[in-house]
């Protein structure tokens, strides 16, 4: 693979390769980026999905690669972690350059830590950041609430840029200026397609790009170009242009005016805009076009802070409202319903071929590389997605390296066959009794991908009440991910059930992950509006619409869930697919071939025993890396790379406590109440809940009826 690399940016042909876990494919694209880095005197930029793979290149990978080649090229290679706006704390924010969010917490956070969990981790963010290096999100350990983030954070449409009294200080700038000079720079594909889009601005001048994880990259650039406008966010721009301008009036009753217009609407795809919502919509961008000039600075100032989070909001506001009245010819616009938000417009590109095509891989050296690129044995339909085919593709080369493993020997591809094709209910008795087996006889192990989050919280409940303190259940929302998943390693009698962000990046080698569970085959929803647009339109070219979106997308992900499982030489265990679909669909063979080529059988009986027998041999448990303090340029703040214990005093990461209730499915912890109970005390509203918890009204009220709390409704809208 390093190799085939070094000839691509040698040669300045694109190339995908397919690499297995286990392939080292990391080091072998870091090795030739250094090497064209040192040549060429400009950086090389490698792009990640997860936070996960950028702080094991950071960490361990380019480290190693260092230390390898610093003798060989007479100095130590360098690098830096990139990151967007938002994953930093704005110095000028905490020290008042900006404008407090409605809620106050900020100033409430200053004056009473009493307040409860919310005012406390304000006030541990403020105390975080006079001490911080980094100024790096990642680094604060316990996390906090992304409410209490916004206190101090801003995004890149508010930053006042090298207007900001703090510019020296600011660590986005200081971090940005380091990376300048690195031989490698790391970043994620968000921030990588955002400086694509818009003239590479943000990242130093490099003419070789990898792209790692790649088979997530069309979805996060998809996700990184989609809008969205409701009428609550225009009320909210125009609050904040407040005194600012004298048509603010004018811009909230176009707010309300959309929010009425979109209320009766039924959830999905709008095919043209209604007569209704286009009035608003033209309201909308009429009147935030006026707010605009209004806001702009009198001669011969500058925009302060509160000008510039007011503009950042209106511009939005405006740029959003008439992308939707466009009705591009790719352009898909739908409705969703938020429970707190209400009716949300949305709109988003069909397809990004032709962007990525454009931008993404015009005038450098790409390298894609992911364990699942090829489906159903070709790369044509990745390429497809990403502008590498059709007329005018630009020329590129497939390669799988196939995989260090052996997969036939090391693990089992078990379908349930047995079991009913699962429907729209939710797992039935049968299906759950199934999990109940399988997780006993692999005496814990146990990481559970559900389809959704709904069928994960219930499975998680069930199994907690049938096996009670014997096996620990996880679920995702519980705690951060990374939290989540350090506590499934360290103890291999735990379960970890989630959804979809457990499919990707999570890498728990050894004796903690022995069984992987997926419940169904993961089709994009029936009435996901991305995917019936793309399914619609090939068809209508006469393609197989189905198996060019869902069933492509559904053997993406089970690749990608399947190889959970087996993450280094010596691990054993058994991937359950409890989706009879999977042996007896018409494209059962497509997603069958997408996956490793694990042992395959049907036999219930068989695979109980693999897995107790496993159990029974299983070694320890794998050492668990915490998470590391971090340098400016995002390195570990042991330069040398050196894996030592944080050297700083942090709470341990709370337990899973026994579940106390369930309303509306949720399940609440001791620690949860314990938060209501604090609000209650601090005179906080429904609607604050809503946003710390991110759970529905009805859920939170039903939870404080029963604990016998006062708490007050408050106007979720206003």
């Amino acid at each position: 693979m390093a190799k085939a690399v070094a000839h691509a940016i040698d040669d300045g042909e694109h190339l995908l390769v397919q690499a297995g876990t286990g392939t080292g494919k990391s080091l072998a694209y870091l090795v030739p980026a250094v090497a064209h880095a040192f040549e060429a005197g400009k950086p090389a930029v490698v792009a990640t999905a997860t936070l996960a793979l950028q702080a094991q290149i950071v960490d361990r990978d380019m480290p190693r690669v260092a230390d390898a080649l610093a003798p060989v090229l007479g100095r130590r290679p360098t690098y830096a972690l990139v990151k967007g706006r938002r994953n930093y704390v704005c110095l000028n924010k905490l020290e008042g350059g900006f404008p407090d969010d409605e809620d106050g917490l900020l100033s409430v956070g200053q004056v009473d830590a009493a307040v409860g969990r919310l005012g406390q981790e304000v006030v541990r963010l403020r105390e975080w950041a006079s001490t911080t290096d980094s100024g790096d999100r990642d680094e604060l350990v316990p996390g906090v609430s992304e409410r209490a983030w916004r206190q101090v954070s801003v995004s890149a449409h508010e930053c006042m840029g090298g207007k900001c009294p703090l510019v020296a200080e600011c660590f986005v700038e200081r971090a940005r200026e380091a990376a300048k000079d690195v031989d490698v720079i790391v970043t994620n594909h968000s921030f990588m397609a955002i400086d694509s889009f818009e003239g590479r601005q943000m990242l130093p001048e490099h003419d070789v790009l990898v792209v790692d994880e790649a088979h997530e990259l069309v979805d996060r650039v998809t996700a990184t170009i989609t809008d969205e406008l409701t009428g609550t966010m225009v009320m909210t721009a125009a609050k904040k242009a407040g005194r600012m301008s004298d048509h603010t009036a004018a811009m909230d009753e176009a707010g309300e005016m959309l929010a009425q217009a979109l209320e009766p609407l039924e959830e999905g795809r709008m095919l043209g805009i209604p007569d209704s919502v286009g009035l608003a919509l033209a309201r909308v961008r009429d009147t935030a076009r006026t707010v605009q000039s209004d806001l702009k600075p009198p001669p011969g100032q500058e925009a302060d802070g509160a000008r510039q989070v007011a503009r950042a909001a209106v511009d939005e506001i405006h740029e959003n409202a008439e992308r939707i009245l466009e009705e591009r010819e790719l352009d898909v616009v739908w409705l969703s319903r938020d429970q707190r938000r209400g009716p949300v417009l949305r709109v988003a590109p069909m397809s990004v071929a032709m962007l990525v095509r454009d931008k993404v891989f015009g005038e450098r050296t790409v390298v894609l590389t992911s364990a699942t690129l090829e489906l159903g044995g070709t790369f044509d339909a990745v390429a497809g997605t990403i502008g590498l085919r059709g007329e005018g593709a630009p020329k590129w080369q497939g390669l799988d390296v196939g995989s260090p493993f052996d997969y036939p020997k090391q693990a089992i591809a078990y379908v349930a066959a047995h079991l009913a094709p699962p429907g729209r209910d939710g797992a039935g008795d049968d299906t759950l009794d199934e999990i109940e087996q399988l997780v006993r006889a692999a005496g814990g192990r146990t990481l559970g991908l559900f389809s959704s989050m709904r069928a994960a919280q219930t499975a998680a409940e069930i199994m907690r009440a049938r096996f009670g303190d014997e096996i620990p259940v996880l679920c995702q929302g519980e705690d951060q991910i990374t939290t989540l998943v350090r506590q499934f390693a360290r103890d291999p009698r735990t379960c970890l059930f989630g959804t979809l962000t457990l499919w990707q990046g999570v890498d728990v080698p050894g004796s903690s992950c022995q069984l992987v569970i997926i419940d169904r085959i993961p089709f994009p929803r029936p009435d996901d509006p991305l995917a019936s647009a793309r399914s619609q339109a090939i068809a209508r070219m006469g393609g197989n619409g189905f198996m060019a979106v869902s069933a492509t997308h559904a053997a993406l992900r089970l690749a990608q869930g399947a190889g959970r499982l087996v993450r280094r030489a010596d691990d054993r265990g058994v991937v359950a697919f409890l989706d009879s679909r999977m042996m007896t669909a018409r494209y059962a063979g497509f997603l069958q071939r997408s996956l490793p080529p694990f042992y395959p059988t049907t036999d219930q009986k068989m695979v109980l025993a693999a897995l107790a027998r496993l159990d029974a041999m299983a070694p320890p448990p794998v050492a668990v890396e915490e998470p590391a303090l971090r340098s400016l340029t995002g390195a570990r703040a042991d330069a040398d790379g050196t894996e030592h214990p944080r050297p700083v005093a942090v709470p341990p990461p709370a337990p899973v406590s026994s579940r106390s209730a369930v309303t509306s499915g949720h399940a609440w912890t001791d620690e949860q109440d314990e938060e209501l109970r604090d609000a209650a005390e601090a005179g906080m509203q429904l609607d604050e809940l809503v946003d710390h918890f991110e759970l529905p009204e009805e859920t939170i009220a039903a939870r404080v009826e029963q604990l016998g709390l006062a708490i007050a409704s408050g106007a979720l809208f206003d």
